[in-house]
């Protein structure tokens, strides 16, 4: 990744371009990633890749891909004494969607309709 400087109008300050800010950042938000070390490789102060990535999570770096991980869980109850009869089977589940801070919990009859409201009513 290359420092993409441009001259500062104070004496030794660079003006790095919002592109590689982004780049930073994004690459500082990733699991088991040193900050210190990357600001290191980089040749910026560790400072300013965590002030950059708060802006990043805030959204001030604008737009990005609208691809999020999702991490799929399977959730097991625990054996009832009473079994429901063969004829009755509830179909239950839940989607955890996890945005910077923010988790969007669905807890119930999760199917493709429901997770199409969820995704849309989360776009406006």
């Amino acid at each position: 990744m290359d420092t993409d400087i441009k001259r500062g109008t104070r004496k030794g300050r660079p003006n790095y371009t919002i592109d590689f800010k982004r780049r930073l950042a994004m690459a500082a938000c990733e699991p088991a990633i040193s900050v210190s070390k990357l600001a290191l490789a980089h040749q910026v102060n560790a400072n300013m890749v965590f002030k950059w990535r708060r802006q990043y999570r805030a959204g001030l770096f604008g737009a990005e891909p609208a691809f999020l991980p999702v991490a799929l869980v399977t959730a097991t109850k625990p054996a009832s004494p009473a079994a429901p009869s063969p004829q009755v089977v509830a179909c239950e589940g839940s989607i955890e969607i996890r945005i910077a801070d923010a988790v969007v919990r669905v807890h119930g009859a999760v199917d493709a309709k429901m997770l199409r409201i969820v995704l849309q009513s989360l776009r406006s």
